[in-house]
C-alpha cells in the first residue's frame, strides 16, 4: 500500500476530485494536500455531525484550502496538529476522518 503524499496526481486528468479524495484522518505527517471538502457522518464523538461540520468550518476547514500534517500525538497518532493555510490547528482524528483531502501534486524537478 502506497503512502498518500506518493500518489501521481499528475496523470489524473478527468477524474474527479472525490474519487481521489482520502480522509485527513488516514494521513501521516509529513502529507501535504488540499482540502477537498468536509463531509460529517449523522454522529461523531457524540457530537452531531452537522455540529462538527460547522465548527471545522469556522475553524478554517474549507474548500481549497492548503493543509499539511505537522505533527502527530504520541499515543496512538492522536492527537495531530494541521498547518491550515496561515494557522495551526489540533484536530482528533475522529474529527479529521470528516474533511476529505487530497494530496498535492509533486513540485517539478
Amino acid at each position: 500500500m502506497r503512502r498518500l503524499n506518493e500518489f501521481d496526481l499528475s496523470s489524473g486528468e478527468g477524474v474527479a476530485d472525490a474519487a481521489r479524495a482520502v480522509p485527513l484522518s488516514d494521513a501521516r505527517k509529513g502529507f501535504a494536500g488540499v482540502i477537498v471538502q468536509v463531509r460529517t457522518p449523522e454522529t461523531a464523538g457524540g457530537l452531531v455531525g452537522a455540529e462538527i461540520e460547522r465548527r471545522l468550518l469556522e475553524m478554517g476547514f474549507v474548500e481549497d484550502a492548503p493543509v499539511e500534517i505537522i505533527h502527530e500525538g504520541l499515543f496512538g497518532r492522536d492527537p495531530i496538529a494541521i498547518k491550515l493555510a496561515d494557522r495551526t490547528v489540533a484536530l482528533r482524528r475522529r474529527e479529521a476522518r470528516s474533511v476529505m483531502v487530497r494530496a498535492a501534486a509533486a513540485p517539478a524537478r
